[in-house]
């Protein structure tokens, strides 16, 4: 995205807002719009702004831009997108400078969001740096797999940090940011999971909602569906996908016969998986669906990975449980050979059917929501 326009956001509607909202990429904007339509069901009349997608829109947030339209995985895109994030955080900086905002919430998406609350701070517009802007976080990084220090930097430009994954409380202990869990925003009861298990339906193909991590990982998985439907007791598969710049893109690319493209929305339910290391993972995962986990990404970013990130797995289902619910196939080991046998041991085996629903009820123990969630703690934590 070298040479895209300059970025300027609009004023605010009628005047300064009591909430900034902060967030990128789908999964970002989905979290993010959750969080809204239950603070705004609580305290009526409050005004929020943000930068995120369609859905914060939807929830009754001014979008101010739509952070949605680029999504990037890999070191190689972010240095490719440098310009257009740095233009986010310097016209974010600005906005919040000029329309003062009580409190503004990151969600996720660290690598821009930390740098704008950094920003807030040096320039005396945060709270922790002498202004009167709260700065609030939800969904932390993933300071446990990797560059663990940037913890000690939240703790000096956050007032308030809420997780999702109830050990991480845990990796804030020393540092004396306030850190709450809240519970997975998938198991909240208004949430309706975009599958489910059933063990005589398709099998998923899920690439992912980042273009090029897509068009890494889709062939990969075609390859692999079509070696497992030329044998017997293959099934038809649906691939599952977030926005119509995806669909554009998996529609470039010549499909076997027997798969369909169908927009996330209504629950699919599933035999199997191949899925990205992603969002979707951890949906099948809590639906107890049996699968694997394919990934592939550009060598540097991969390399960059090998030396940084301290955790055995790359599933975030794998690690919670700490056992890999779906074997990892990484890079070159993502053979369409190596998935075909996943997928025939997936809707074969009963007892890895059992096994998955077991590790599913485990994981749905482990991080059950909070009553009143995420919604509730932004609440308490506004001015």
């Amino acid at each position: 995205m070298t040479g895209s326009p300059p970025i300027r956001l609009p004023a605010p509607l009628g005047g300064a807002p009591d909430l900034l909202v902060l967030a990128g990429e789908h999964s970002g904007d989905e979290h993010a719009a959750r969080m809204v339509a239950g603070l705004l069901s609580r305290r009526r009349g409050l005004r929020v702004a943000a930068l995120g997608g369609p859905r914060l829109a939807a929830a009754g947030a001014q979008l101010l831009h739509d952070r949605t339209a680029v999504s990037v995985v890999g070191l190689s895109e972010v240095l490719w997108n440098a310009a257009y994030f740095r233009a986010v955080i310097e016209e974010t900086v600005r906005w919040i400078a000029a329309h003062r905002p009580s409190a503004v919430c990151f969600v996720d998406n660290s690598g821009v969001n930390l740098r704008i609350a950094r920003a807030l701070r040096l320039r005396g517009i945060s709270a922790k740096g002498g202004g009167t802007v709260r700065t609030l976080y939800y969904i932390s990084p993933q300071v446990w797999a990797s560059r663990a220090d940037r913890r000690f930097e939240m703790a000096r430009d956050l007032d308030a940090l809420a997780v999702i994954f109830p050990f991480e409380t845990r990796c804030y202990a020393d540092t004396g940011l306030p850190v709450e869990f809240v519970g997975h925003p998938f198991l909240a009861p208004d949430y309706r999971p975009p599958v489910r298990h059933d063990p005589d339906g398709p099998v998923l193909l899920l690439p992912g909602s980042r273009v090029r991590a897509v068009a890494r990982i889709f062939p990969a998985l075609l390859a692999g569906y079509g070696q497992f439907s030329s044998g017997s007791g293959a099934r038809p598969a649906v691939v599952l996908y977030p926005s119509g710049p995806i669909r554009e893109q998996l529609e470039s690319l010549p499909l076997p016969e027997g798969v369909r493209l169908q927009q996330a929305g209504a629950p699919v339910g599933a035999s199997a998986a191949l899925t990205s290391s992603g969002t979707m993972s951890m949906h099948c995962a809590l639906a107890g669906i049996p699968g694997a986990i394919a990934y592939r990404t550009d060598p540097l970013t991969y390399v960059m990975g090998k030396l940084l990130v301290r955790v055995p797995h790359l599933g975030i289902a794998n690690i919670l449980l700490g056992e890999p619910m779906y074997p990892e196939y990484i890079q070159g080991a993502a053979s369409p050979g190596s998935l075909a046998r996943e997928l025939s041991s997936c809707v074969g085996d009963p007892e890895r059917r059992a096994r998955a629903a077991r590790e599913s009820a485990a994981l749905r123990a482990m991080l059950a929501h909070r009553p009143g969630g995420e919604a509730d703690w932004l609440s308490k934590n506004l001015p």
